[in-house]
């Protein structure tokens, strides 16, 4: 719809040249939006005033050339769309389009179906998105199923805008963590063997850890009794890393999440990736020692301070790790890197950021998303779940209490930018107060609807790829709704841009409102046949888009509930 208004300014602008209004035949770039207020009409644009310098005139006086061409054309093929044309303030002119303006969309929408609302904006651009990748060091809690929600669904909508998406998990498998891992279960295998041992306050607590030492002891402990103590401990952590990260990819399973790559950070080190990568920051001057340590000038790309590669002691650290993925990123070809992090990880982006952009890269390529914490609520009240993993919840526990659509939608209901209040028993609810069933029950309605036209013989299918009798969609509830999916691409592009998926929970919960206030007020199904196909045709649109903009999100559309 824009771009049909955008030719008519452009048709109009160019009349107004040769008729002798406007000085100029120049176009400048110019912005078609809809209005904020209905009485404003549907769209405006800002053509006379960015064409002010061009012209050497005044923007009203600009905007009553393209006006009056507009009014005497208004016989063209797109211009017959345009019911008035009104010019506002300094010189907007807005548009107020007729009915029939708005009837092809539903057909658009039937015909392309599952693409509807898709983009080409993105050109193909390779992306990558890097997102939970939590250490193997124990389940994934209720934080990380935020990041899960949020990173795979940037995924989803950049794909769907026309990018080029991979989505991939960084397995943490080396370093302290996994050696604090294999020290835990070692201790705990030594208990319940009956040594007296005092557990160190840095090793992790969960039950987890002892049914892994319980189950290791079943199935190796005579040969781990008899190896070096450093020896079981590595195998500990092995065994037991293994043990999460196939848990972790059951629970991201379960949640709707699967990836296209686990990286091991293990393989960087095996590879000497990150020993290669020291050597040529090394070389460039950008890595230099002091103290006995190796530091990176973070400082010269506006880091607050410089960064540690290598301790005193020789042993690298994780950003020592980070510098040589993010570069192995590069090489593998992607044009852009988002890598979604907790919010305590803020402190971090300038450190790598100065690495990408020392490694050749712009800023720019590389972006971080901040997900802020989630607070548990059960009927309005902060409440914590008891758990058998230790002091947090899990994923799992959330999942199997909610499921996985509410949980997915829940998270992604507000911008990850502030924190999220996450009330379970609202999750659970079975009516209009949950968001996720208020938009799903659409989806099943409108199944319903379809169902019982064709038994009744009125359709041959509940899906169709061509609207019937829609020129007799002229109530005001009904134009709404179709000027509401005739955004859902304008929303789609929008939240690629920003990365922003809660712009889709958004849409969906105004379409929903839409649907169920049309619903409420008119029949579908009634006396006049022709009314009830035009009808069925923008419903069963309604349906096609809240079952795209659900899938986006990784959210379920049921056909009952």
């Amino acid at each position: 719809m824009k771009d049909a208004i955008k030719k008519i300014v452009v048709d109009a602008a160019e009349q107004a040249f040769e008729n002798g209004m406007l000085p100029s035949d120049q176009i400048p770039d110019i912005q078609i939006e809809e209005t904020k207020y209905q009485t404003h009409g549907d769209y405006s644009t800002n053509f006379a005033m960015v064409s002010a310098s061009i012209q050497k005139m005044s923007p009203r006086k600009i905007a009553q050339s393209i006006v009056l061409e507009i009014e005497a054309g208004k016989k063209g093929k797109n211009r017959s769309l345009v019911e008035k044309v009104e010019i506002a303030g300094p010189g907007f002119i807005n548009f107020f389009l007729s009915n029939k303006a708005w009837h092809p969309v539903v057909d658009h929408i039937l015909d392309q179906d599952k693409l509807y609302g898709s983009s080409n904006i993105g050109k193909n651009e390779k992306v990558q998105v890097e997102f939970v990748s939590a250490n193997p060091t124990g389940p994934l809690h209720v934080g990380h199923g935020r990041g899960a929600a949020v990173g795979d669904s940037v995924g989803n909508i950049l794909s769907f805008a026309g990018f080029s998406v991979q989505k991939e998990y960084y397995i943490n498998d080396s370093g302290r963590q996994i050696k604090t891992l294999g020290t835990s279960v070692w201790l705990r295998l030594l208990q319940k063997r009956g040594e007296q041992i005092d557990f160190p306050e840095d090793c992790y607590k969960g039950d987890y850890i002892k049914e892994f030492a319980n189950e290791i002891l079943k199935k190796h402990g005579n040969e781990l009794i008899k190896q070096d103590e450093k020896d079981a401990i590595t195998v500990c952590a092995r065994l037991a890393a293994k043990k999460i990260l196939q848990g972790i990819k059951d629970d991201l399973s379960n949640f709707g999440v699967t990836f296209d790559q686990w990286f091991s950070e293990q393989s960087l080190y095996d590879s000497k990736r990150v020993e290669k990568a020291i050597d040529m920051f090394k070389s460039k001057d950008l890595i230099y020692e002091e103290d006995g340590a190796l530091w990176f000038r973070t400082m010269d790309f506006g880091d607050e301070k410089n960064r540690v590669v290598v301790k005193s002691s020789g042993l690298t650290t994780y950003f020592a790790s980070d510098i040589a993925y993010h570069m192995e990123k590069y090489e593998r070809g992607f044009d852009r890197i988002i890598d979604v992090w907790g919010a305590d990880h803020h402190g971090y982006i300038k450190r790598i950021d100065a690495s990408v952009i020392a490694s050749g890269k712009k800023s720019e390529q590389f972006e971080v998303i901040l997900v802020q914490l989630v607070n548990l609520l059960r009927g309005g009240k902060p409440f914590q779940m008891s758990t058998r993993a230790g002091r947090f919840v899990t994923l799992k526990e959330i999942v199997d209490e909610v499921g996985k659509d509410a949980a997915r939608f829940m998270f992604l209901s507000r911008s990850y930018d502030s924190g999220l209040d996450f009330d379970l028993e609202l999750a659970k609810q079975k009516n209009s107060e949950n968001p996720v069933y208020y938009v799903q029950y659409v989806h099943a309605r409108i199944t319903g609807i379809l169902l019982k036209a064709k038994q009744e013989k009125i359709i041959h299918d509940i899906d169709f790829n061509r609207g019937e009798n829609l020129n007799l969609l002229n109530e005001p509830a009904e134009i709404k709704l179709i000027k509401i999916l005739n955004a859902f691409r304008e929303n789609v592009e929008k939240s690629a841009v920003t990365l922003h998926p809660h712009i889709i929970f958004t849409y969906l919960m105004n379409l929903a409102s839409a649907f169920h206030g049309y619903y409420n007020r008119h029949k579908v199904i009634g006396d006049d046949i022709k009314i009830v196909k035009a009808r069925l045709s923008l419903v069963l649109a309604v349906k096609k888009v809240i079952r795209n903009g659900l899938t986006l999100l990784g959210v379920s559309a049921p056909e009952r509930m």
